[in-house]
């Protein structure tokens, strides 16, 4: 007879730019067999159309909101393969271009659309149900009650440094918007620099990936650990 699919298990990671938000959720998730969700780049997909649409220069708060209501945003899960689609167009390589992470921010402040992109990202947790979710507000607004949720912050100077690493061809002045501008406009409606209670916090600043994913995975009671015969995408 097989083994019974282990019950529910979310992980909630939140953290500033360039913490290893992104590949400390997709190697936990690989490892215990979850699917991934990286909400920021739900966020990303709405500046790419509302940029193509003429809504951010200067901003259209009303029509941005609008953009949001009307996109239709499709997500894979898959850690080893996240796609996401924007009104059926794949946009997972556009979403990460300069002018869209410099673009960002102007859309992610918008209360109205945090709450839109916010019952999206509940709705998918609900759906996949085993399921690492990693961006802003996750551990206190997206996924409260997760069984594990986790705080993952890392000295400025290594975040900037990773994320050069990730991006490259970056200016000095390109790479602090990235990390240090970003955090600052998005602190503004969401908190991700303090861990709220029941939140654990795990400094990644000398850690490597496999002992940050180790930390993650150690919070995890042993019942939920199992690993089911596929993460249910």
């Amino acid at each position: 007879m097989p083994s019974a699919v282990p019950p529910d298990l979310v992980i909630a990671i939140d953290g500033p730019s360039g913490a290893g938000k992104s590949s400390t959720s997709r190697l936990v998730a690989t490892r215990l067999g979850l699917a991934y969700l990286d909400t920021g780049a739900m966020y990303r997909a709405i500046a790419v159309g509302c940029m193509g649409g003429g809504l951010l220069n200067p901003v259209d708060e009303d029509g941005v909101v609008g953009f949001a209501l009307r996109a239709a945003l499709g997500v894979e899960t898959d850690p080893s393969a996240f796609r996401i689609a924007l009104n059926g167009v794949d946009v997972t390589d556009d979403i990460r271009a300069p002018e869209v992470s410099a673009a960002v921010s102007a859309v992610a402040v918008i209360p109205r659309v945090r709450a839109i992109l916010t019952a999206q990202m509940r709705a998918i947790v609900a759906d996949r149900r085993r399921i690492v979710v990693e961006g802003r507000d996750i551990t206190t607004v997206v996924c409260p009650e997760a069984a594990v949720r986790v705080l993952l912050v890392a000295d400025p100077a290594i975040r900037m440094a990773r994320r050069e690493a990730e991006i490259g061809h970056l200016t000095p002045a390109e790479l602090a918007d990235q990390v240090v501008r970003r955090d600052r406009d998005d602190s503004t409606v969401s908190q991700f620099e303090t861990p709220a209670p029941g939140v654990t916090l795990i400094d990644s600043t000398y850690l490597s990936l496999d002992e940050v994913a180790d930390a993650v995975i150690e919070l995890v009671p042993a019942k939920l650990r199992g690993r089911p015969s596929g993460p249910g995408w």
